[in-house]
């Protein structure tokens, strides 16, 4: 299909800006980058509540934001952690501020949502490492920060989604915690960058390949090799059964529409409940543009209607 309408705009619009390839940025210089087109987000929806606490890591305190839905709640509402994307480089919570709050109104679940430490500074495996010790501490103690401790689920977009994925492995290998879902929008499996979409649509559309292979530099930094592990690519574990149901989404004209879809693939022959929707004329990104692209609005919705249904909210 052709591109949507507003995306072609979207397009248009960063290109006449001038915005420079990530490849010829600094690292903070693509930080920077990333907070000034935060705004094309929109504004933020409210929610119940907000609120900032810490939680202990391998390396030190992690913070994370909690979101409260608004709207009537019968009892203790479900918990969400989320893993926010930005190629393990970029992002943090305020980036991810307006994904969280939709997730949790749309889908009635507190969403936490995760500030892990990030590369070149904090290279592989620090990420994972942090995040999955974030989402057992706080599905540990769901209770003392209002959630309900038996319906929790993991999800993250783009680099995010990767490290969901990684985490439900994790869970599943470590002993818990017991999770319910997993939400991977337009997730990274496959570092090798192997499958077609990565050369179909390796430029002019926000997310290019040379980009992926920025990001994976400063994520894999010295070690470059173990870009075949599960914990750096999910899609190349030897036993996917035992894990969460999921709900992958991707974007046509997205350099990791490929391999998303074969991870979704690969999860339902192991027997993982899992439904893989792609998003036609979009690209990587539009599910954090709602406000902009109504193909992200629809993804919201799935994204919170599978939510709700996994997680039993009201």
């Amino acid at each position: 299909m052709p591109l949507d309408p507003q995306v072609s705009t979207l397009l248009e619009q960063l290109a006449a800006s001038g915005t420079p390839s990530l490849e010829q940025l600094s690292v903070p210089e693509a930080r920077s980058l990333l907070a000034r087109l935060a705004p094309l987000a929109g504004p933020v929806e409210e929610v119940a509540g907000v609120e900032d606490i810490t939680v202990p890591g391998p390396g030190g305190p992690i913070p994370v934001r909690l979101y409260r839905p608004a709207g009537p709640v019968d009892g203790p509402p479900p918990l969400l952690v989320w893993l926010h994307g930005g190629g393990w480089v970029l992002g943090d919570l305020a980036t991810a501020d307006g994904t969280a709050r939709l997730l949790s109104n749309g889908s009635g679940a507190v969403v936490a949502s995760v500030d892990y430490p990030l590369a070149p500074e904090h290279p592989y495996p620090a990420l994972h490492e942090a995040c999955y010790a974030a989402v057992r501490w706080l599905a540990e103690h769901a209770s003392a920060i209002g959630a309900d401790p038996g319906r929790v689920a993991v999800g993250g977009d783009s680099a995010g989604g990767n490290l969901a994925a990684v985490v439900s492995l994790l869970a599943r290998d470590l002993g818990g915690p017991d999770l319910a879902f997993q939400l991977l929008v337009y997730p990274c499996t496959d570092a090798l960058m192997s499958h077609p979409s990565m050369v179909e649509n390796a430029e002019g559309f926000f997310l290019t390949r040379s980009a992926m292979r920025w990001f994976y530099g400063h994520y894999l930094g010295s070690a470059q090799d173990a870009a075949k592990e599960p914990t750096v690519s999910p899609l190349y574990a030897d036993d996917l059964s035992g894990l969460p149901p999921a709900l992958i989404i991707t974007a046509e004209f997205d350099p990791l529409r490929d391999e998303g879809e074969a991870y979704g693939r690969r999860l339902q022959e192991a027997g993982i409940p899992t439904a893989v929707s792609r998003y036609d004329g979009q690209i990587h990104g539009f599910l954090g543009l709602t406000m902009a692209l109504d193909g992200g609005k629809r993804a919201m919705r799935e994204a919170c209607v599978a939510l709700r249904s996994a997680l039993g909210a009201v």
